[in-house]
């Protein structure tokens, strides 16, 4: 099996505070995206945050304490892709993509529109230029992709607790979800969670007010889109909710060997 994880860290430094990297060094995991760093590659000193057996790569954001993106690999890549090459993307520190011989994967972040309409703005601008990039990955039969991320979108209503309260909020905003449509309909993507596990209540984000966690109020907002021709190569799905290292699960997939 070739296993990947994806977490939206809220702080990497948090997250290792509260056990993450202990729990990750019994995962056997080939492939680790972490989104939302929040920290420089400067100030992660500790060994803690380079694992034992992976190749690391971290892109920050050049505001401090903000955004950042991270993929830690075990095979060496053949390439290291940081950011996108527009400064929504690049200056916020929002991908990452490592390339190896047959595939490649990438650690995303999309923009959240929740602190008003200007961010909102601008996190329609990210998806409109990310869109024909994911369509030539998707016409790419040479290659497989795997974008792993905390996209910052619950697709259908399925995929969030409240979703007749959120209808106008950002997250579930139609333009948002007819943009997966897009990616998963006309563009070809494959939802791998969904592939598997078509069952309601889960979720993969919860807010920190109120009862949220305890009660399962939550979002599925983290991804692992794969190319169509991994399609039958997801196997197992599982979102790890025993333990909390941040306000989002890790999302993991295992896929059959393709390479």
């Amino acid at each position: 099996m070739y296993r990947v994880i994806t977490l939206n860290a809220n702080g990497i430094r948090s997250a290792a505070k509260k056990g993450f990297f202990t729990w990750l060094a019994e995962q056997n995991a080939d492939v680790v995206c972490i989104q939302e760093t929040r920290a420089t590659y400067k100030e992660l000193t500790d060994e803690i945050f380079y694992p034992q057996g992976y190749h690391v790569h971290y892109l920050d954001a050049v505001k401090k304490g903000y955004s950042g993106v991270a993929i830690y690999c075990r095979e060496k890549p053949l390439n290291i892709v940081y950011g996108l090459d527009f400064p929504l993307c690049d200056e916020e520190g929002r991908s990452v993509r490592v390339d190896f011989a047959k595939h490649s994967v990438t650690s995303l972040y999309l923009p959240s529109g929740s602190s008003g309409e200007a961010r909102q703005t601008l996190k329609y601008e990210f998806l409109e230029k990310y869109l024909p990039m994911l369509k030539k990955m998707a016409e790419d039969k040479n290659q497989h992709h795997i974008v792993c991320g905390d996209l910052n979108i619950a697709h259908r209503a399925i995929d969030l607790k409240n979703w007749r309260g959120n209808q106008k909020n950002s997250g579930f905003l139609p333009e948002e979800r007819a943009w997966l449509d897009q990616v998963f309909e006309e563009v070809g993507f494959v939802d791998a969670f969904r592939q598997v596990n078509d069952l309601p209540d889960q979720y993969t984000w919860w807010s920190n007010r109120g009862q949220a966690w305890a009660k399962n109020v939550g979002w599925r907002i983290d991804y692992q889109i794969v190319t169509a021709q991994l399609r039958e190569r997801i196997k197992n799905v599982a979102i790890y909710k025993e333990q909390r290292f941040s306000d989002h699960a890790p999302l993991i997939v295992d896929y059959e060997k393709f390479f």
